[in-house]
């Protein structure tokens, strides 16, 4: 039997986390271990409970969703981030992505967006809507000097790892990545972790960030 994806809701508004844990918790595979008010909270419940996918609100008055992302995803062996926010176009989340978040989502999206969503970067797969995704990616091909700092990661590549973190660029799954290479899903997720050890990120949202600051997506 496979095993329930533990959730860990952080928002500084109670009665939204009461709104996700009991939409989450009536989910068959999903579980909701633990609640947090402030981004201060999320290392001691993280070391008190294990977690898969961490909810993250963005705009907390303490710690606020950046800083408590980048501390949960220098972890080792660390769970997985979707950022939470009210505006679509939130200045702050590239600046979450950036720092290791595996996605985000609207709050007021639908619940079976949400379930989506924590299922999905549960599995590894970052989740963003077409619409933020290229909305995202204009503003990160903005930033001074974005486009030779990915060159020059990416010139660390083999030819293969390359491959791969194009198709990661282009939201294609490990399975998707291995029909196209014609190599086992297996291989794909070792040259994944190649890929990654090389560009000194930590999930794929990262690697399609900088693919598309170089410009090939």
């Amino acid at each position: 039997m496979t095993s329930p994806v533990r959730v860990l809701v952080v928002d500084d508004d109670a009665l939204v986390r009461a709104g996700l844990t009991l939409m989450l918790d009536g989910v068959a595979g999903i579980v909701v271990v633990a609640e947090a008010g402030d981004g201060s909270e999320v290392r001691g419940v993280l070391d008190a409970h294990p977690v898969d996918v961490v909810l993250m609100d963005i705009r907390m008055p303490g710690t606020d969703g950046i800083s408590a992302t980048e501390q949960v995803r220098a972890r080792a062996d660390p769970p997985e981030v979707v950022i939470l926010t009210t505006f679509d176009a939130d200045e702050n989340v590239l600046r979450a992505l950036r720092a290791g978040a595996g996605g985000f989502l609207l709050k007021d999206s639908p619940p079976a967006d949400l379930v989506d969503a924590v299922v999905t970067v549960a599995a590894g797969d970052p989740i963003l809507s077409p619409r933020i995704t290229r909305r995202l990616m204009e503003r990160a091909a903005t930033e001074a000097g974005a486009y030779e700092r990915a060159r020059s990661a990416l010139a660390a590549l083999t030819y293969r790892e390359h491959e791969v973190a194009l198709a990661v660029g282009q939201g294609k799954t490990n399975a998707e990545i291995a029909a196209r290479l014609r190599v086992s899903v297996a291989t794909v997720k070792a040259h994944m972790t190649r890929v990654m050890a090389k560009l000194d990120v930590g999930n794929r949202t990262q690697i399609a960030l900088l693919m598309h600051d170089a410009g090939l997506c």
